[in-house]
């Protein structure tokens, strides 16, 4: 297997601008719970599947793996705050944050960009992350203007279609 300095490696994917999401869901006591996500990407349309990946070495893991629904949140550009507030090892995640709750009980951050309800549709081995792939139950978008991840830091995009 070819070896790279994974500092350089992890920057160039950074050259790759990414959205800030936010995969939602209940733990084990159903409180709502989440996690910061770059890697989220659709995949089919027929069925309509997308996907997203999340470190084997991540806390919350197992409760992804064991979870039949989540939530994808796309955030817009003023959430930043809640993108580094779930991105922090802290107990209560959803701290501050408004949400809703969509037809499954899970977690719908309010006033985001889009978002896709979910039920898990298969887990796969990805290296040091596993791929976890969602059937889109539902899923709804605004206008808002995008958050995104790129070289290291959280920036904004306009929505060029917007008022």
């Amino acid at each position: 297997m070819t070896q790279f300095d994974t500092r350089k490696l992890r920057n160039a994917f950074g050259c790759f601008p990414s959205g800030v999401t936010i995969v939602s869901l209940k733990d084990e006591e159903q409180n709502p719970t989440g996690i910061t996500v770059s890697s989220f990407s659709s995949l089919s349309l027929y069925p309509p599947l997308c996907l997203f990946s999340i470190g084997k070495e991540q806390a919350s893991r197992p409760l992804f793996e064991r979870s039949n629904h989540f939530v994808i949140n796309v955030l817009c550009a003023e959430q930043e705050n809640i993108a580094w507030q779930f991105a922090k090892p802290i107990e209560n995640k959803f701290e501050n944050v408004s949400y809703t709750e969509n037809a499954n009980g899970m977690p719908v951050i309010d006033g985001n960009l889009a978002y896709f309800s979910c039920k898990k549709w298969a887990l796969y081995e990805g290296g040091d992350h596993i791929i976890i792939v969602g059937e889109v139950l539902d899923f709804k978008q605004t206008d808002l203007d995008a958050l995104i991840f790129f070289k290291g830091k959280i920036d904004t995009i306009s929505n060029p279609h917007s008022n």
